[in-house]
């Protein structure tokens, strides 16, 4: 034990979160059993040992983080860990990676019914369904998501400015106040391209090749957490790969089920159930038009975030693809994101819908008053023309 709080206290003190994320502020610290989901590479360990670090001084006994890639585990349970934890007085266990272990749900049951003052708190793939597939766990364990960097966080991040968020209401009634309230501390257009090449995900402050950094994260989440938690069998790896690379290379259309499933051998029904886990996973959002979902084939197909884009084929990005992308991760988070076959718009929470539009070039579209317009290439607003960029400060 005394081995783990010597990691626990060296890891807490080189800590250094360089934003404070929103989530932190969100979760609700009284529950007993919290999870916080994400993809890979988002900074869900810099999250836990934060949290560490803003509630309990480095060397107390109370809290402790494990990372259950550590082999220790291998021979040792999570109950029977966190009840030694427990009796030598831990009151936070953090547990990190906990789909390491294969018995993980029944675990943090045990955990649960056995030490009622003890607070769990762990981390895990963006792929796992906790309730849904665990059934033990229903009704004690509060789930959460942390995503990449918004716009908002990583201007904040190269700024030192400290700029809130707003929720679409906000953004659709006073977008012209909050863009005159902004732009006399910063011109976001100077950092907007960046983000939108390198900064999703918070490795890019790494002194590491961020491309090459994230087409090995990308890898990962399919070697992974595809293949690790939907038990697929290793053979099929090659061909969830290739139907990854076709539908990103083939980005913001409708796919052609069929034919990716003659390209990769399989049947529609795998690609279908494929293009799910790669949703799952985060590195596509699937897009279907009111009513409908899952099995039927989505409207659209859209890498997850627009670094994505990037990585696999920067030569050829397609900048109208690129805001579109921007602008559908920005709503997902807190919004119900639609749009049809035919339809060039998106529909958003059902009710209202909107246009991604070069600001140069809006003036030839053909407008229509019951669309909103999000303009790339200005930072400025008015009516129902509000800039792209201000939509990535909604968390």
């Amino acid at each position: 034990m005394e081995a783990f709080f010597r990691t626990h206290a060296y890891l807490v003190e080189h800590t250094n979160a360089p934003v404070r994320r929103l989530l932190m502020d969100e979760i609700d610290w009284s529950h007993r059993m919290i999870g916080i989901k994400g993809t890979r590479g988002v900074g869900k360990t810099t999250f836990l040992l934060q949290y560490a670090k803003e509630h309990f001084p480095t060397n107390d006994k109370k809290c402790l983080y494990v990372n259950m890639n550590n082999f220790y585990f291998q021979k040792r349970g999570i109950a029977d860990f966190a009840g030694d934890f427990y009796k030598n007085g831990g009151k936070v266990l953090l547990i990190d990676q906990i789909f390491k272990d294969p018995n993980w749900s029944q675990e943090l049951r045990k955990c649960y019914d056995l030490h009622p003052n003890l607070k769990i708190v762990f981390t895990g793939s963006s792929v796992m369904r906790l309730k849904e597939e665990n059934p033990e766990l229903n009704g004690i364990v509060k789930s959460y998501n942390l995503r990449g960097f918004s716009f908002r966080e990583f201007i904040n991040l190269h700024t030192g400015l400290n700029l809130r968020p707003y929720t679409l209401e906000e953004i659709l009634t006073n977008h012209e106040q909050i863009i005159r309230s902004i732009l006399p501390h910063v011109s976001p257009l100077k950092y907007f391209q960046d983000y939108i090449h390198h900064g999703f995900y918070p490795f890019h402050l790494e002194q590491r090749n961020y491309s090459e950094n994230l087409l090995k994260t990308m890898n990962m989440m399919t070697e992974v957490d595809i293949l690790l938690m939907k038990q697929i069998e290793l053979k099929y790896l090659t061909k969830i790969k290739k139907l990854f690379y076709l539908l990103a290379v083939d980005c913001n259309k409708a796919p052609n089920i069929s034919h990716l499933a003659n390209e990769i051998e399989t049947s529609r029904a795998t690609v279908m159930n494929y293009i799910k886990y790669l949703a799952d996973s985060r590195l596509i959002n699937i897009i279907y038009p009111i009513g409908e979902s899952f099995p039927k084939k989505p409207s659209k197909v859209m890498l997850h975030n627009s670094n994505l884009m990037y990585a696999i084929y920067p030569i050829q990005t397609n900048l109208q693809s690129a805001m579109e992308t921007f602008f559908v991760n920005c709503l997902w988070k807190d919004h119900k994101v639609n749009q049809s076959n035919k339809d060039k718009y998106y529909c958003i929470d059902q009710t209202l819908k909107f246009k991604v539009c070069d600001s140069s070039t809006s003036n030839r579209i053909r407008k229509s008053n019951d669309i909103i317009y999000a303009n790339y290439n200005t930072e400025i607003s008015s009516d129902k023309h509000i800039p792209l960029w201000l939509f990535g400060l909604m968390y």
